[in-house]
């Protein structure tokens, strides 16, 4: 045994303590601990931005703002867990005269484990150490063990110092929170197969999570890695929205398409629509946008590096043609917005046309027709989100294409674009595969709490030892389903 499995070893003897003494606790006990967390977070001064911002090459506004959303993440989650969101918390008395008697059954949502969470690279702090896979993890009841990003080391230390010292301050035990740093991929897979972890949260490549997910399923005991790894998130353009607004619709997409260099999960990298007038215009005046466009640093060198191979991939294949792009890379490590077209035939002979290109890059997919179209929206791999650019009245000609393309993805979107996602209950951030490992959760959201906890139902038990939130008091005053009807009232 080396000295990182050593380490590792006693790390995850101590998270398992504390996982076995957090059991103990009353849900406010978690619910404060959270509150505290963003607190720390909160009172995180300049450094924090600055260090990000030389380590990312993220603006200093964007990172203000992603601040901002890692503590309402933080804060929105406790509240839901305070509300009880995430408990599902049902019950079903009993009935002795029926024949046989029914027993008293009452449900709710339990810890699933210690959790292993990847930090991110493109969102520092969000998606990151003290990100959404974090909080969840914490809401859940489960220490939480973070494989430091490599992209910013320095940042993720002082987020992990930020919850350890509202650990402290909490009156939690030290393994509640453990951040570690990787050399290899063997020590992040070692993470990843050790018997104590019992789930996994990334945000990433299709590579990293697909080797994750392959670790985790050859253990003895499987485990679930929730992965989230990216997605070429179609735009669809109608015919009807196109005759009135292609101009600016091709402004609003070069938008959305060099929004942050392209470097989110989310990047609209695809334009599925038929050949006509209002295509032709669109095409015209997005080329205009981007070679007003101006190349910008990507978040590291590795980044910029694949984006340049990946692009250079795409548009090598057969009868891919480049419309448009920025002005050449400025200097290593930029990325230059590059748009590319490629007939609908083209594409559904060739799977390489659906490779991530994670950047300000866009292909255009020409159809001659409707049919080529739904065959196009038939061929794709499951998606997080899919765009829909059309009026009410191409919607209601188009059933059965929007029904295809509802079921492969998990957002989708009318007139507007997938660029931010909103952290909110009725927000579902992951998709079919390969998207996201498994698609039914969410990994933004009250709901992502979900991911790390398993049913557990009490059969017969009595009341004054069941949990709170099966209690007949209803202590916690939260919603419940009691005998079919939904009740904040006591049993």
């Amino acid at each position: 045994m080396n000295t990182f499995q050593k380490t590792l070893e006693n790390l995850l003897q101590i998270t398992q303590q504390a996982f076995l003494e957090i059991q103990k606790y009353p849900i406010a006990r978690r619910i404060q601990l959270m509150r505290t967390i963003a607190d720390e977070i909160e009172a995180l001064g300049p450094e924090l931005i600055q260090t990000a911002r030389e380590e990312s090459n993220l603006p200093e506004a964007r990172l203000t703002g992603e601040k901002a959303r890692t503590i309402f993440q933080w804060r929105s989650y406790a509240e839901a867990l305070e509300k009880g969101y995430s408990l599902d918390a049902s019950i079903d008395t009993a009935n002795p005269d029926r024949t046989p008697p029914k027993p008293d059954i009452r449900k709710t949502n339990v810890a699933l484990g210690p959790v292993a969470v990847f930090g991110a690279s493109n969102f520092p702090f969000a998606f990151s150490t003290a990100g959404g896979d974090t909080a969840s993890a914490i809401a859940a009841g489960c220490p939480v063990v973070v494989k430091a990003h490599p992209g910013h080391p320095k940042t993720s230390q002082m987020m992990a110092d930020a919850i350890s010292r509202a650990v402290e301050k909490s009156g939690f035990p030290a393994g509640t929170f453990s951040h570690i740093f990787c050399e290899t991929n063997e020590e992040a897979q070692a993470l990843v197969t050790h018997p104590v972890i019992k789930a996994v949260g990334f945000t990433g490549s299709n590579r990293g999570g697909l080797a994750l997910v392959e670790a985790a399923s050859k253990r003895a005991e499987p485990i679930p890695v929730f992965a989230e790894m990216g997605s070429i998130n179609p735009v669809f353009l109608f015919s009807g929205k196109l005759q009135t607004a292609a101009a600016e619709l091709a402004k609003q997409y070069a938008g959305s398409l060099t929004l942050g260099v392209g470097q989110f999960c989310t990047n609209p990298g695809l334009v599925i629509a038929e050949q006509g007038a209002g295509l032709d215009q669109f095409v015209e005046s997005l080329n205009e946008e981007i070679l007003k466009a101006l190349p910008a640093p990507m978040l590291n060198a590795g980044i910029a590096k694949g984006y340049t191979s990946n692009r250079e991939k795409v548009t090598g294949l057969n009868g891919v043609q480049i419309l448009s792009a920025a002005t050449a890379e400025a200097e290593e490590g930029y990325g230059a917005a590059t748009v590319a077209t490629v007939s609908g035939v083209d594409f559904l002979i060739n799977d390489e046309l659906q490779t991530e290109v994670f950047g300000p890059f866009a292909l255009i997919v020409q159809c001659k027709d409707a049919s080529e179209v739904l065959a196009v929206a038939e061929k794709l791999h499951g998606q997080l989100t899919a765009t829909l650019l059309a009026t009410n009245e191409d919607l209601a000609q188009n059933p059965e294409l929007i029904s295809v393309i509802r079921n492969k993805c998990g957002r989708i979107i009318f007139n507007n674009f997938p660029t931010g996602v909103e952290v909110c209950k009725s927000m579902h951030h992951g998709g079919p595969f390969p998207s996201s490992s498994i698609s039914q959760f969410t990994s933004v959201g009250p709901d992502s709490i979900k991911r790390f906890t398993k049913p557990l139902s009490y059969q017969n038990w009595p009341d004054e030892l069941l949990p709170e939130e099966l209690q007949n008091a209803n202590p916690l005053g939260i919603w419940r389903t009691v005998n079919n009807e939904v009740t904040r009232e006591a049993v």
